[in-house]
């Protein structure tokens, strides 16, 4: 009986060691979760938060659309399983929010087009299309993540903010939208604003389009002068309020709303503005007097090239704001010159073309926030989006 005790015992102790032997070699019951490939997270579009791995090769500008160069934004970019990869149905578009645009936006960062990341967000469409919105952390695959937190962002935003600060808040409804689906969310947010009168438009647009340089003084669109606020009014050589949306296409003239909104109202030189008339944006002619680079023929207008993506947004700020439901015509572009009173206004073609070769500056994104946070409290969503514009109009 003893012997047998003692073969009991020395089994239940091999036994036992044996046991805690392998759960010694047990790997952690909690680890970081492996990150999905892109090819996951497209099959997997739940609204449920991941960390996606794959090789960044290009940025999406419209649902079936991915640049490889030229980036007009740091807002998006697309992630594929291998650097290679050019088929859109096999990449899926990130939304890179405000914190990492200096860092991960490809306008900013040409070079990171072919690098491998890790990016977690929520699994939801974007550009409707399978995407990673509402992105947290963003790292080169393998390394510790950079994430940031979600702050409260202010009623009124400093004039100094940054536009993109908006995809949470004023522009939440239109992300992930393309195509007539955006245009009509668009024009559902920034319809809702102050209407200035004809007289208080002077005023806006001296605080507007003040010169950087001397407060003083207002920037002529088409002639790029530096002109005194105070010299504003009919003679010659005054500065006077040029429609840049001609207000005669539709003609709305200068009743409150689209003759008064001031996001495509800018200070321009009498004649200057005579001489542009009514005339449809396209390129070519004689040079403008009085506008250096500007040129014009009998039926067309091209501004100097410092203010063509100027011109181009605040033609599409208003094709998308004045849809017919104000009392006013429906505002359309179409690709034609002479469209006369219609309420048309060309030519889409070349405006498109400007909005790429004339990315919007500090000049034009410092007068979209003080017309947001001091008068009209809407914004020109192509100048914080210009990938919008073929988004829209592909």
């Amino acid at each position: 009986m003893q012997t047998k005790h003692r073969t009991r015992c020395n089994l239940l102790a091999l036994v036992t060691a044996t046991v805690a032997v392998t759960v010694g070699l047990q790997a952690p019951t909690v680890s970081a979760a492996t990150p999905l490939t892109v090819s996951q997270a497209i099959s997997l579009q739940n609204g449920s938060t991941a960390t996606v791995r794959g090789y960044v090769v290009g940025q999406p500008t419209a649902t079936t659309t991915v640049v490889r160069s030229n980036f007009p934004s740091d807002y998006a970019m697309a992630l594929a399983d291998t650097a290679s990869e050019t088929g859109t149905s096999r990449m899926i578009y990130v939304q890179i929010t405000s914190g990492f645009r200096s860092a991960y936006g490809l306008r900013t960062n040409p070079s990171l087009m072919g690098r491998q990341l890790d990016v977690t967000g929520t699994l939801s469409a974007y550009f409707s299309h399978p995407g990673l919105i509402s992105t947290t952390a963003f790292a080169p695959s393998g390394s510790t993540p950079t994430t940031t937190t979600t702050t409260t962002t202010p009623t009124t935003a400093p004039t100094t903010g940054t536009p993109g600060d908006y995809d949470d808040t004023y522009y939440k409804t239109a992300i992930g939208k393309t195509g007539p689906a955006l245009k009509t969310e668009l024009n559902r947010i920034i319809s809702t604003q102050t209407k200035l009168t004809y007289d208080q438009v002077w005023n806006a647009l001296k605080a507007t389009d003040q010169d950087p340089a001397n407060s003083a003084n207002v920037i002529l669109l088409y002639s790029g002068r530096s002109q005194s606020k105070t010299t504003n009014g009919g003679d010659p050589d005054d500065w006077n309020r040029e429609h840049v949306w001609a207000k005669s296409h539709g003609d709305f003239g200068t009743a409150t709303g689209p003759g008064t909104d001031i996001h495509h109202l800018r200070p321009e030189d009498v004649s200057v503005n005579s001489n542009r008339g009514n005339k449809d944006f396209d390129m070519g002619g004689s040079p403008a007097a009085e506008a250096p680079g500007s040129y014009t023929d009998a039926d067309s207008w091209e501004p100097r090239n410092a203010v063509k993506g100027d011109v181009a947004r605040m033609i599409f700020y208003m094709a998308v704001r004045y849809a017919g439901t104000d009392g006013f015509a429906d505002l359309e572009l179409n690709d034609s010159v002479n469209n006369g009173t219609a309420p048309y206004h060309g030519k889409v073609s070349m405006l498109k073309q400007w909005n790429t070769q004339d990315p919007p500056d500090a000049f034009e994104k410092r007068r979209n926030q003080v017309i947001y946070d001091q008068f009209q409290r809407n914004r020109n969503p192509f100048i914080d989006h210009p990938e919008w514009v073929n988004a829209i109009w592909n």
